[in-house]
């Protein structure tokens, strides 16, 4: 099947869940902001965990999609119409017509996912699908959508095959569905951001510790995939004569330059980084923090590595549950 994109939206571009084992060479990882809504929209239609998806943020493009394909939005709401009725969130969507499927803009979260099944037919690149866009490596030619370009899905499996007839069977037009979605799984609680200590807590004092946690922060504009910049209380280290020797970075690194204004590092960032790191945000967290956008305030939470896991395991476990009840 054939996706024609009439407009590529604000950005949008195909992201999987990263591209591991090259970060030695200097290759960055990239992959979805929220894996969380990444791996829910494989789950709805039938993909392997791997299988890459749009990842749009703030709004999205506006295609035509053909009769036949069944996809799912997960993610931010960013007020999808399909053929111009509305499009539900975490459920498989079977398209009986030939029809547009466009976004406005995002009412809630900041970045939607457009899962469909089989994926979409494009190269490995280093084993993965996603664009960094900075090298214009990877996706549709290591650039977002653009308008004009038709994007061609993968073949089905049986079991994808016999989805399809499932919700074709069901009513309505232009599209059908189940009579049932899967929770968002808290995705957009405003609880606080969840964070362990990071490799040079101990370069800070207990009053700067006091106020990384007790202050809000807010993501300035000049956020990206690589980073949210947060403005705030600055942080000052004990001795501003220290230096460090670049080390490797993780998503959730928060790294505090000498401006004293925190960094968090996220799906685009570099492979080593030479900031003390104050925190890690926790990996259970990072599909919300990928969530908000600029202007909003974070405030942050110390937890044990124990909860951290336990954490995790939760959200792996809810990811189960869905993919259980869809083979239902």
């Amino acid at each position: 099947m054939k996706i024609q994109v009439k407009k590529g939206g604000p950005l949008t571009t195909l992201q999987d869940q990263g591209r591991y084992g090259f970060q030695k060479f200097g290759v960055l990882v990239s992959g979805a902001m929220d894996l969380f809504s990444l791996k829910l929209g494989n789950i709805l239609v039938g993909n392997e965990e791997k299988e890459a998806a749009l990842e749009m943020t703030m709004s999205g493009p506006f295609l035509k999609v053909p009769a036949g394909l069944v996809f799912a939005l997960t993610g931010a709401d960013l007020s999808a119409k399909l053929g111009g009725k509305s499009v539900p969130l975490n459920r498989a969507i079977f398209v009986k017509e030939d029809t547009t499927l466009s976004f406005g803009f995002a009412a809630k979260g900041a970045r939607g996912y457009l899962s469909v099944a089989g994926g979409f037919r494009v190269p490995l690149v280093m084993n993965s699908k996603s664009t960094y866009l900075r090298a214009k490596l990877g996706g549709f030619s290591g650039a977002p959508l653009q308008d004009g370009a038709e994007l061609e899905t993968g073949d089905l499996s049986a079991a994808q095959e016999k989805l399809a007839a499932a919700l074709s069977r069901q009513s309505g037009k232009p599209f059908s569905t189940m009579g049932w979605s899967i929770p968002d799984g808290n995705l957009f609680a405003g609880n606080p951001i969840r964070v362990t200590q990071g490799l040079q807590a101990d370069w800070f004092d207990n009053k700067t510790l006091y106020a990384f946690l007790e202050n809000p922060y807010t993501i300035t504009a000049q956020s990206d995939r690589m980073g949210y910049r947060l403005s705030g209380t600055p942080l000052h280290y004990k001795d501003s004569s220290l230096e460090m020797i670049s080390e490797p970075v993780t998503f959730g690194s928060i790294q505090v330059p000498a401006d004293g204004n925190p960094i968090i590092l996220m799906a685009d960032r570099q492979t080593t980084g030479g900031y003390p790191k104050i925190a890690q945000v926790i990996q259970a967290d990072l599909p919300r923090l990928a969530q908000m956008k600029p202007g909003q305030k974070i405030y942050f939470e110390p937890v044990t590595l124990t909860t951290a896991e336990q954490a995790l395991e939760r959200q792996a476990q809810f990811l189960s549950d869905a993919e259980r009840m869809v083979k239902r």
